[in-house]
């Protein structure tokens, strides 16, 4: 019997998307060492708090949970409690200061070591803290839990090249690594193999691709390949770099129908002595011409971006070329951030940090523009026939009006009439007949639904669990080829 056995966990889970696909390696790991997750309200045995340090207020959320947490523990006999992700890799020991009740410290290179700090911290009674400064394994070497039956992240990458002087990403994840081709494209086929119709293909900066191995063109390749996988209905990526973005991109998106029509294009800011300082590496007239050239391949691309207001140094002229900028792009909707200081960046150094009221007051008009402009952009939808792969745990507020959701290929998410027999991951057809800034309604009958096997393993609870390919070591001249059957801008 081992230790692990009868012994329960859960992973909260702050920040991107990598730290997402992070989290279902925990899983994953603590999974394939005994422990089962907990129950729905239930108190667990191991509590895991995957951390970013680059939302605002990163550390007093991380403090705040951490103190939560401590009663729980004090009536919880044999509780343990880990921290890891960015955060963790930035504030290391410190946190086991701050709340020494924590069992277990780790980084963003050494995830594949909680089990054993588990279990040393158990063993020893006291708290295990090991941080790496570079990649030991590629985490998707490691086994994974997925939440979905129906869509999984495929990381290709990790780490970044940039400078951004907002980001610490590339302080906390390192350098880039990039995957081999074929490991990528066997870790999808394996994914497809279980049911999972749509992928997404993950990294800082994914059109970078290829620097490691020396390959150009990598990205375009890799999108192509994906495509022609057997099964595989729908591919995204997230997020590229309006720095490396080339038009062999476009063309393997406008020429592989599996590739979606869909781009998430970060532009930060449309003030090019703002791009300057934040060290973008791009200025206004390149990344509109991307957001032109990819209209002219895909007229009815959805494309999203990231906004900071308020960076050191933004005046009034700056934030109008900001807006300038969204009002020309027409974004089908934005992530918006007021800025505000990361301890180990240039930009907290810099002189002129902008009065907090400035920046919320230059905050709540870029909001109220893009509210107009998506609500415009989703208008120009309706009457329009779309598919939709049906989503789970999306839009249930509007359950008691007998709808559901799904995704449409371009990625907005639809609310539509419900019918019997549709489940998660299942696909179905319908038209648009009214719209909202940031959704979309279809209250007609359906035109078709298809029922699929990821809508039969949902239905059975069953989820897509890969031990994925290594890293390796990258080799020159890789093809970029459909292997044997065996995812910050």
């Amino acid at each position: 019997m081992t230790s692990t056995e009868n012994r329960t966990y859960r992973v909260r889970t702050y920040g991107c998307q990598m730290n997402v696909h992070d989290s279902e390696r925990l899983s994953g790991l603590l999974e394939d060492a005994g422990y089962t997750a907990a129950p729905e309200g239930a108190e667990a045995d191991v509590v895991v708090l995957n951390t970013c340090a680059v939302r605002e207020n990163a550390d007093n959320k991380l403090y705040g949970n951490l103190g939560h947490l401590r009663p729980v523990k004090d009536g919880h006999p044999g509780m343990q409690i880990a921290v890891g992700g960015c955060l963790a890799q930035k504030d290391r020991a410190s946190i086991v200061t701050r709340a020494p009740w924590v069992d277990v410290v780790f980084g963003t290179h050494n995830v594949g070591s909680l089990p054993a700090l588990l279990e040393r911290a158990r063993h020893n009674d006291e708290a295990q803290v090991e941080i790496k400064e570079a990649l030991e394994v590629f985490p998707s070497s490691l086994p994974a839990k997925r939440d979905s039956a129906y869509a999984g992240w495929v990381s290709i990458s990790v780490g970044c090249n940039n400078t951004c002087t907002f980001c610490i990403v590339p302080a906390l994840r390192g350098k880039e690594r990039d995957r081999r081709p074929g490991d990528v494209l066997a870790e999808v086929q394996a994914l497809v193999d279980q049911g999972v119709l749509e992928v997404t293909l993950l990294g800082q900066n994914v059109n970078a691709y290829g620097v490691e191995f020396r390959e150009r063109g990598a990205f375009a390749d890799l999108l192509r390949s994906a495509g022609r996988i057997e099964g595989l209905e729908r591919v995204r990526f997230t997020s590229p770099h309006p720095r490396e973005f080339t038009d062999d991109v476009i063309e393997a998106m406008a020429e592989t129908p599996a590739v979606c029509p869909q781009l998430h294009m970060p532009l930060q800011s449309g003030s090019d002595d703002v791009l300057r300082r934040m060290r973008r590496g791009y200025r206004q007239d390149r990344y509109l011409g991307i957001i032109d050239r990819v209209r002219a391949a895909m007229p009815h691309a959805a494309i999203t971006t990231d906004i900071i207001v308020g960076f050191p140094g933004e005046t009034e002229a700056d934030f109008q070329q900001t807006l300038d900028v969204v009002a020309a792009a027409r974004f089908a909707s934005a992530f918006t951030f007021q800025y505000s200081k990361r301890p180990g960046t240039p930009a907290a150094e810099m002189d002129v940090q902008l009065p907090k009221e400035v920046v919320q007051e230059r905050y709540l008009r870029l909001t109220a523009l893009q509210e107009e402009i998506s609500w415009s952009e989703n208008l120009a939808v309706v009457g329009r026939t779309v598919e939709l792969l049906v989503a789970s745990g999306e839009g249930s507020k509007d359950a008691d009006r007998g709808r559901l959701s799904g995704r449409a290929r371009d990625g907005r998410l639809v609310h539509f009439t419900s019918a019997d027999g549709i489940r998660p991951g299942d696909v179905v057809e319908t038209v648009v007949t009214a719209a909202k800034p940031h959704f979309l309604i279809a209250d007609g009958p359906l035109l078709s639904h298809r029922r699929t096997r990821a809508g039969d393993a949902g239905e059975a609870g069953v989820r897509p669990s890969t031990r994925g390919i290594g890293l390796g070591m990258p080799t020159v001249g890789v093809p970029v080829a459909l292997p044997p059957a065996p995812a910050c801008g």
